[in-house]
């Protein structure tokens, strides 16, 4: 009898065990009834006169011809019927979604970049032209409008209450098929990615492809929560990592393009670099964290608040710094003019600074330089250095320093020093000139890291030095 009974029971469990994990499982098709009207497809249109089309995937010489480098990609596509028929316009597409009922929509800047024509597709078929209200290409953020009313809308969520391993859900247009849906879990929040400096990214497993740019990314309450905009991929699809901008940072930047048609950022005045386990141990820190200050632009805002080079910054507005990544959005979200505090640490003791927040001034790229030939001297570091010339003062914007001009076998060597290197400061102190230079490194100690600021090609840093 018990046999009998324990042989139901396993039966039982066989057969209610898939239900049961099934019941664990959120169930998306409410969710996805009620937001996919909201949602659109956007396409855009833009005159080319050659058969070589330049897309976010690389350059498409044809049929089976792209190339596919290995990168973070923004993903919308072009119709590949375009592609090998010159003198015709390329239609793109990409995703959207309306968050007013007189159609405001927000889509990626990258999807209507360079547009000649916006055309949206809305649920019920009808195609309308929109209008760009403004674009912001650092946050990857465009606001559109249509002519319409009554419009379904998305209801906008919080990004800032995200928790990672939530379960979130994306709808938009992959390779063109309208209201494709996708879910998965949030991976990361405030993901950094390489030259995306002032957006934190939620990371999540959601596949997406070419075509979901710009579409919305909900929670579980049907909220949207993020607008789809980058994959890492080596093959140039869906890989298990892509990245939404958070919805908290993409309706700040659509308040600004829909009240002044531009974006303005807070600006600090400096250029960072992580503090790896070295530098740390150099500046006799107990472990690597914050922002190292490798320079202070002159007559900017952490100039005027007595910012230096060689702090740390570990704090802005009681946001905890921890890796340089942090403080770009956190400074960049702060409006121009209004005070901020920085928590930083300057040989070895804790300092609070007032700075008051600047505009960001437009990009200027940095030109790389060759250095002259000079009267040299040697060190003990395996260096040959030369006094810093005038014309390589005015060039790269440096006050004073010494020139690497050779790099023998030495400590110098071993912590990455190359040909052309300007050393500006060692060991916390600034390096005015060639006999200077010598007495700072005979005084150096031996067997523990010192921090070393260089100049290279334009690009200043702080690297560890450990002499022998």
């Amino acid at each position: 009898m018990k046999a009998i009974k324990l042989s139901l029971f396993l039966v039982f469990a066989y057969v209610c065990a898939p239900l049961l994990h099934a019941a664990s499982l959120p169930d998306f098709t409410e969710l996805v009834e009620d937001a996919s009207p909201a949602v659109v497809n956007i396409s855009t249109v833009q005159k080319s006169d050659s058969q070589t089309l330049s897309t976010p995937f690389g350059q498409f010489q044809g049929p089976g011809g792209e190339e596919l480098p290995e990168i973070f990609r923004h993903f919308f596509r072009d119709i590949p019927q375009f592609r090998d028929r010159p003198n015709k316009a390329p239609r793109s597409l990409g995703s959207g979604f309306i968050i007013s009922h007189d159609g405001y929509i927000l889509t990626n800047h990258h999807v209507i970049k360079d547009a000649d024509q916006v055309m949206v597709r809305l649920n019920d078929r009808r195609e309308l032209e929109a209008s760009v209200v403004g674009s912001d290409e650092r946050t990857d953020v465009a606001l559109l409008k249509i002519e319409a009313d009554d419009l379904p809308v998305v209801p906008l969520g919080r990004s800032s209450e995200l928790k990672v391993g939530e379960w979130v859900l994306a709808i938009g247009s992959p390779f063109g098929f309208d209201h494709s849906v996708t879910a998965g879990i949030v991976s990361a929040t405030e993901r950094a990615l390489a030259n995306e400096n002032y957006v934190p990214f939620i990371q999540t497993d959601v596949a997406i492809n070419p075509g979901n740019s710009g579409g919305p990314l909900f929670n579980l309450d049907g909220e949207v929560i993020g607008i789809n905009s980058q994959i890492y991929t080596r093959s140039g699809g869906f890989m298990g990592l892509s990245f939404a901008i958070p919805i908290d940072m993409a309706l700040e930047v659509s308040e600004q393009l829909k009240g002044q048609g531009f974006v303005e950022r807070g600006w600090l005045g400096v250029l960072i670099q992580e503090v790896n386990r070295d530098l740390a141990e150099s500046f006799g820190l107990k472990k690597p964290a914050g922002a190292l200050v490798a320079k202070v632009v002159p007559d900017g805002p952490a100039a005027a608040a007595g910012l230096q080079e060689g702090d740390i910054i570990v704090g802005f507005n009681d946001h905890d710094v921890v890796l340089a990544s942090d403080l770009p959005p956190l400074v960049g979200r702060v409006k121009p003019g209004d005070v901020a505090e920085l928590d930083v640490i300057r040989a070895g003791r804790n300092k609070t600074l007032d700075v008051t927040i600047g505009h960001l001034p437009g990009e200027k790229g940095d030109k790389p330089a060759n250095v002259e030939k000079k009267p040299v001297e040697t060190s003990r570091l395996g260096l040959v250095v030369a006094p810093l010339q005038d014309e390589q003062k005015d060039k790269w914007n440096i006050v004073s320093g010494v020139v690497v001009e050779r790099v023998e076998d030495g400590a110098g060597a071993r912590a990455g020093l190359v040909r052309g290197d300007v050393i500006t400061m060692l060991n916390g102190e600034r390096v005015e000139t060639l006999d200077q230079f010598q007495r700072i490194v005979a005084d150096l100690p031996s067997g523990r890291s010192v921090p070393l600021r260089i100049v290279r090609r334009g690009n200043p840093m702080f690297i560890a030095l450990k002499s022998e």
